[in-house]
């Protein structure tokens, strides 16, 4: 790895343009070549590569300035982009399993087994469109109460698949609108005997692929023009008792035989629920990365921006770059560190996912396994809220950190906040799936407090528990800013906060039943200051710890050492400011200098990293063409790209098509009075 950075890869790595950024890339004090080698690998550079230099040579891919596109003619570019991709065969079928980071799994996948490998060929060969049909109309989060069925007839050997009406019609669902061809259809399987198994997922084919036209029994449109996102025909479907054959079933957790006995290979219940919890969390997992990927495009924006836009000085002839700031290195490099810490978490989760898929694929169901999938499903329900609201928020404050110049549509930053929104609902509403995380934390507590059970997880994201009493007798003892500068810091924090929030929600849950309230009663009263922090601070602790692990490795590079250390400590502790009142009522904090510290920390990491913003920026940031922000560009022409852009937008030195409203037919003052 370090004769390749020495050797100057420059065609794997090029060297960016000479312009304005020089003065900071200058200052770096570490090779940015050097940390994408270490973070990417070389691997997945050339992969990157391969891709970015294909498209940006490819007409289908160029921006069109000024480019207004229709609904419809927004949708066709899109699928013909992506038609485009399956004729470069980036990534074959092979390629896909033996480096599973290049690519996130199909429900086909992670759900069916070896008689479906089939459907992932011919979606490969793009023979057949696919998309994944959940919601429904009248329920999302609540799935026990989806309503579509899927009935069995052991005399035809074929499933009944139907909406009772249309508020059971399948809703929301990506690429139904107008392209899919097959869906994956969640129904309530039910067998002979009025004997129903709850959800399982069908491959059921909505469309017929050589004329896009509707399956006998099927309805399915177009749901509409959304907030963002429109490349994306979401759209919906109604079933009429539509009859697959008992093969459509994806039968990894359950299955039927020919006769219609219901048969899983998870003899427990529990066990079943486990592991089918991990493999409908890849969803999830995914969103985890395109929301930081969306925060690593808008800080990459925000910093070149900041580094290069000047305004004020200490003297009225000199003015700084607006990067020098405190208040700007505040606003922004804490989102940078959190690109990196939970870009880095939700590659670990992936491959933790598909450990999990590997082992039901390969006939495992040990209760490691269910566990395991319990585990994963906890950490994706929490990390996907983490990862949408982190980069909700810091879209917004990338945003109003570049000003007016911002708020200007072809830089770009208002369409990545409108295209993350719904990062923040689908696969999950975020506050009700910290739910989940929080009941699997009470719930492990409640097994350590009635059987005296240990705290111990496949990932052993829950291990420390074990430790919970002593834990809580732990206080902040930290009294100067230097010894504050280390992610381990706020790792002992974290961990307090963790058993303090699981105590208090359990002790809160217990006295809300003995008051008389249902469980379902109490749970509800506990989650908005409880179980609501409780699922954030555990899965925050969780992007923590793995990231300060990864950064302290024997591997890392000694030159990448201290940018990488400051980039876990910043993110840890920025993180744990916003618990600054619950470390006070719970009596970890106390007296204003623990506040004072943590806060005076923050700046203080700010400022060490602010020469390596740049650099930072550089490893992160896609080529300018996919960038696609005249003020983000690697160059740092801030002025010069963005008054040409400008100039290139239709029309602008046009007058206006309605100019005689103005200049000929003028209004009569007071001619309407009297229609009042």
């Amino acid at each position: 790895m370090a004769s390749t950075v020495e050797g100057g890869d420059t065609a794997l790595l090029p060297e960016f343009p000479r312009g304005p950024l020089d003065a900071y890339r200058a200052r770096a004090s570490f090779s940015w070549k050097e940390l994408a080698l270490f973070t990417e690998g070389e691997g997945m550079l050339r992969f990157k590569k391969t891709i970015f230099s294909a498209l940006e040579n490819d007409p289908l891919f160029a921006r069109s300035p000024g480019a207004d596109l229709s609904l419809e003619k927004y949708r066709e570019l899109n699928f013909l982009r992506c038609k485009r991709i399956f004729e470069y065969d980036f990534l074959s079928v092979e390629d896909m399993f033996k480096s599973p980071l290049k690519v996130f799994g199909s429900a086909v996948y992670s759900s069916g087994s070896e008689r479906h490998l089939t459907y992932i060929q011919k979606i490969f060969r793009m023979e057949i469109f696919g998309c994944f049909a959940l919601t429904e109309l009248s329920h999302g989060s609540n799935t026990k109460a989806i309503r579509t069925t899927a009935h069995y007839d052991p005399a035809t050997e074929e499933f009944i698949i139907h909406s009772p009406d249309f508020e059971a019609a399948k809703f929301w669902v990506g690429n139904m609108g107008k392209t899919a061809t097959h869906a994956v259809v969640f129904a309530k399987l039910c067998v002979p005997g009025d004997q129903c198994h709850g959800l399982h997922p069908f491959i059921v084919q909505i469309r017929d692929p050589k004329t896009l036209l509707p399956m006998p029994g099927v309805m399915v449109g177009d749901i509409g023009k959304k907030l963002g996102q429109n490349g994306l025909d979401n759209g919906f479907a109604m079933f009429h008792k539509v009859r697959v054959p008992r093969q459509s079933l994806l039968n990894r957790m359950g299955d039927v035989t020919p006769e219609g006995t219901y048969v899983s290979p998870f003899k427990d219940v529990r066990q079943r629920f486990g592991a089918s919890l991990g493999s409908l969390s890849s969803g999830r997992v995914s969103i985890v990365s395109l929301a930081i990927l969306n925060l690593k495009l808008a800080v990459a924006i925000a910093l070149r921006f900041s580094a290069t836009r000047r305004q004020f000085g200490p003297t009225e002839e000199e003015e700084i770059p607006v990067l020098e700031y405190p208040m700007q290195q505040w606003r922004l490099l804490p989102y940078l560190a959190a690109v990196y810490a939970l870009d880095h978490f939700s590659k670990s989760l992936f491959l933790d996912l598909v450990e999990l898929q590997r082992g039901l694929a390969s006939g495992d169901r040990s209760a490691r396994q269910a566990e395991l999938g319990r585990e994963i499903h906890a950490l994706a329900s929490a990390s996907k809220p983490l990862a949408s609201w982190t980069t909700q928020q810091g879209i917004q404050e990338c945003r109003e950190a570049c000003g007016g110049h911002g708020y200007l549509a072809m830089n770009r930053l208002g369409v990545l906040r409108d295209d993350n929104d719904p990062n923040c609902t689908y696969e999950g509403d975020n506050n009700i799936l910290l739910q989940q995380t929080s009941n699997y934390l009470l719930g492990l507590l409640a097994h350590q407090v009635h059987d005296g059970a240990c705290f111990r997880s496949p990932l052993k994201s829950v291990d420390f528990l074990d430790a919970y009493p002593g834990i809580l007798d732990q206080k902040f003892e930290v009294s100067s800013v230097a010894d504050c500068l280390d992610s381990a810091v706020a790792l002992a924090a974290y961990k307090w906060l963790v058993c303090y929030l699981l105590r208090e929600t359990y002790q809160k849950l217990n006295q809300e039943k003995r008051s008389g309230s249902s469980d379902f009663e109490a749970r509800n009263k506990c989650q908005v200051s409880h179980g609501r922090p409780l699922a954030l601070a555990f899965v925050e602790l969780t992007v923590v710890q793995r990231f300060h692990e990864h950064v302290h490795q024997p591997s890392v590079p000694p030159s990448l050492r201290a940018v990488l250390g400051r980039l876990s400590a910043l993110y840890a502790l920025w993180s744990l400011s916003r618990h600054a009142a619950l470390l006070y009522r719970g009596g970890y904090f106390s007296g204003e200098q623990a506040g004072e510290v943590l806060e005076s920390a923050v700046l203080a990491l700010c400022s060490q990293l602010k020469d390596d913003a740049v650099a930072l920026v550089d490893v992160i940031a896609p080529p300018d063409f996919v960038l696609d922000s005249p003020i983000g560009r690697a160059d740092g022409e801030l002025y010069k790209n963005l008054w040409g852009a400008v100039l290139q937008e239709s029309k602008v030195l046009e007058r206006a098509s309605w100019w005689p409203e103005f200049s000929v037919n003028k209004p009569v003052i007071g001619s309407l009075k009297s229609k009042l």
